[in-house]
């Protein structure tokens, strides 16, 4: 029988890789030590989960295929499983070290390779608008295999970006969870695949880190979503006077402030979503907080938090 609450913590691209840096395994590794450091302290009490996005990851990887024609390139699906491996093998480093420092011994942890499952008839398979990867001059796109649109800094590849429907791997990471396991999964919001009969086929897309990680957290029934970002919670009137960064907010209020269009699609709207589905699922709470304040968002001290 479950003795401990089960917490998802959502951790965002930004983890790993900040404004202005390289990306280098250097910086990356030193990132996420104060992210680890509170995963380790909540690991005395808690049930833990991890997910963690991906984009400048994956944006790395094509740029490395888009410049070396000597070996072949691969499909969108296996690239997001490469950086599932990259980015869990980091985090797994720093949170041993994390774990031995807090005197935790009786925790183990693991990175699970992930599939979420996607619908075959959502709409935006059909009308790919996520752009990712390098970007390309007009004379340089010309030849390309595959749909690019125009963006600020050039020519950039789109992909379909549809709406998770399941994790397929989250009864192992339930039963990893009951065996005292910290999992580190859904990296990237997952690999996306279709049903075909009774097989899986990847599928050219990304998911959203933070929408999936909300239907992770309903799936394995989690009592707590925390999603940690570089801003301390969700604001309303951002970049006016009168910015205002919520702390408690009903349900409604919330739902209102996202279709006022308070929250960008490419930044915090995606987070107000994934709690607001969550809740909507189970009943329980979500809050979006800074990477720093993971601890005392849990014990309901930072972050914008839901109530209901």
């Amino acid at each position: 029988m479950k003795t401990k609450p089960t917490i998802l913590i959502a951790l965002g691209g930004n983890a790993l890789i900040r404004k202005g840096q390289q990306g280098t395994a250097q910086e990356q590794l030193e990132n996420l030590v104060l992210p680890m450091k509170q995963v380790a302290s909540l690991a005395r009490t808690c049930n833990l989960v991890i997910t963690h996005g991906n984009g400048p990851h994956v944006g790395n990887l094509l740029l490395q295929q888009e410049t070396c024609r000597q070996v072949p390139s691969m499909p969108l699906d296996i690239v997001g499983a490469m950086t599932q491996g990259q980015i869990g093998y980091m985090i797994e480093s720093c949170l041993d070290t994390a774990l031995m420092e807090e005197g935790v011994e009786d925790r183990y942890f693991l990175t699970l390779i992930t599939y979420v499952v996607v619908d075959e008839a959502d709409p935006h398979l059909l009308n790919p608008s996520k752009p990712i990867g390098p970007r390309y001059t007009r004379e340089e796109a010309r030849n390309l295999p595959y749909r690019l649109i125009e963006t600020d800094g050039g020519m950039r590849r789109v992909v379909a970006s549809p709406s998770p429907v399941t994790i397929v791997e989250h009864r192992e990471i339930k039963r990893l969870i009951d065996e005292n396991f910290i999992v580190i999964c859904c990296g990237g919001g997952g690999i996306p695949v279709v049903r075909r009969g009774k097989r899986f086929q990847g599928v050219e897309a990304v998911i959203d880190k933070d929408l999936a990680s909300a239907v992770l957290a309903r799936d394995i029934g989690a009592d707590l979503f925390v999603i940690a970002t570089d801003v301390p919670g969700a604001a309303i009137h951002r970049g006016t006077p009168r910015e205002t960064v919520l702390e408690r907010v009903p349900v409604a209020d919330l739902m209102t402030y996202l279709a006022e269009g308070h929250f960008p699609d490419g930044s915090m709207g995606p987070k107000v979503e994934a709690i607001l589905r969550f809740f909507k699922a189970t009943g329980k709470k979500g809050v979006i907080c800074h990477l720093s304040d993971i601890t005392a968002a849990v014990a309901g001290e930072a972050g914008t938090r839901l109530i209901p």
